[in-house]
């Protein structure tokens, strides 16, 4: 949102510092962490962070054009020269300062908002319900992944009074940090879509614990809030229990409305299944790869329906999406059909998408499997399971990619499939440029910091 640097400076706290002959309000008209992305006109944040400190870099963004910085008073002697020339906004601290103006901002819209969460399957999630609301509301989304106290700001600051919906992705690796993030962007509606294993290691009480700081999104919504449920997951069916407000149940168990039927997987194409909401019915065909985006879907055709809109137009819109970055996108290399599913991965996930990949016609199935990360005490136990399941599932070769991944390549020869280790993705990236032949389906996952797509560039891709 466009705004005047006085009445920034208002909402925030910060003292306001112009440089002679600037007016008070003069706009920004943009928001920026980042000297590398910021614009000619953004309001800059010197945050620091774990590894630096962006006030070493105030004086490049002011020379990138930025209408002004927003510095810490401790650093104020340090950016005394820059004072003199620029406009800067001083406050304690611009972390805070940013989040304190994104709810302002969100306050002032006063509009819904929908957050997004749960161990899996966040992101293509807020793409679904953005595409279904879209298809009678103006909305905005968060761009990418940026679900952290971060990026859920800058996403904020991008509402405009044109905006009618706002579908934000709301993500934790710790206790409180969701009931953080739900402060400052007051959610109307919010959409948890499972509990799982992903950043176990940070939650001492396990699966449990986890489940507790996914609830935090409930808990921040009002009375008046509705919350969007998966009632297939053990611990998330049960989160309306003590809510105040609406919930909205969606799955494909007995306690689903709407809920999904005759599933058919149709393998590269993606999957195909009834839906039933209240005394309707529509076919929805999705290009998405998995079982598993049938809940993420469900999740936003049951925010489209809670919004007003008609059950068959949710599911015509449903049929437009396509699979985000590196989320099961199907690659054609070779004759081979790759699916590069390499953004993140955690035992859940791998083993839906084990399940499409088995079936899959193809001369040979090839599951590359990189190491799933911050499982915790559990990861040894997990990375063995996905391996079994490979194996009786009828993969026809694993390879495993580094660290805790050997585990599931030894699961997987115990059950009686083919299987090797490698230790990076460039090695698998040249065992499959060798081996990778036309008629094969080979599906690539893993954990976002395995980098797993370095393997395609050895086969021309990416």
């Amino acid at each position: 949102m466009k705004l005047q640097l006085q009445d920034i400076a208002a909402w925030m706290g910060a003292e306001l510092r112009l440089r002679a002959g600037d007016p008070a309000d003069q706009p920004a008209t943009g928001y920026s962490i980042d000297t590398r992305t910021l614009a000619p006109g953004d309001l800059f944040f010197a945050i620091r962070g774990e590894r630096y400190d962006a006030h070493d870099f105030v004086a490049a963004a002011l020379e990138r054009g930025a209408r002004a910085a927003v510095v810490s008073r401790s650093k104020i002697t340090d950016l005394l020269d820059l004072a003199r020339a620029n406009t800067l906004l001083i406050v304690d601290d611009p972390l805070v300062a940013l989040q304190t103006l994104a709810a302002a901002t969100r306050r002032h819209w006063n509009k819904r908002l929908i957050g997004v969460t749960g161990s899996a399957g966040k992101t293509t999630t807020k793409e679904a319900v953005a595409e279904v609301l879209g298809a009678r509301f103006t909305v905005l989304k968060s761009q990418g992944n940026l679900n952290n106290e971060f990026g859920l700001p800058l996403q904020l600051l991008k509402l405009e009074p044109q905006h009618e919906i706002a579908v934000v992705e709301m993500g934790m690796s710790h206790t409180g940090e969701i009931a953080a993030l739900a402060r400052i962007a007051h959610p109307d509606w919010g959409i948890v879509t499972n509990v799982g294993n992903a950043h176990a290691q940070n939650f001492p009480d396990g699966i449990a614990g986890i489940a507790r700081a996914k609830y935090e999104l409930v808990q921040g919504l009002s009375s008046s809030g509705v919350a969007i449920l998966n009632c297939d997951d053990p611990y998330v069916g049960q989160f309306g229990r003590d809510f105040r407000g609406r919930s909205v149940y969606f799955g494909i168990g007995p306690c689903a409305d709407p809920k999904a039927s005759e599933i058919e997987d149709l393998g590269a194409d993606g999957v195909r299944f009834q839906v039933t909401a209240g005394n309707e019915q529509a076919t929805v065909k999705l290009a998405l790869l998995g079982r598993h985006n049938i809940w993420n879907v469900l999740a936003a055709i049951a925010a489209g329906i809670e919004a007003g809109i008609p059950l068959a137009d949710c599911a015509v819109a449903a049929g437009r999406l396509r699979p985000p970055d590196k989320r099961g996108e199907v690659l054609h290399i070779a004759g081979a059909t790759v699916i590069n599913d390499c953004y993140n991965s955690n035992p859940e996930a791998l083993k839906s998408m084990i399940a499409t990949l088995a079936s899959m016609p193809a001369k040979r199935r090839i599951l590359v499997a990189g190491e799933m990360l911050e499982l915790g005490p559990e990861a040894v136990s997990l990375h063995r399971d996905c391996g079994k399941v490979a194996a009786e599932s009828g993969i026809d070769l694993v390879v495993g990619v580094r660290g805790n991944a050997q585990f599931l390549v030894e699961a997987a020869r115990e059950a009686g499939a083919l299987a090797i280790f490698v230790p990076s993705p460039e090695k698998a990236g040249e065992w499959l440029k060798d081996e990778l032949r036309p008629g094969d389906a080979a599906l690539l996952k893993a954990s976002r910091g395995v980098g797993l797509e370095k393997a395609l560039r050895c086969l021309g891709e990416f």
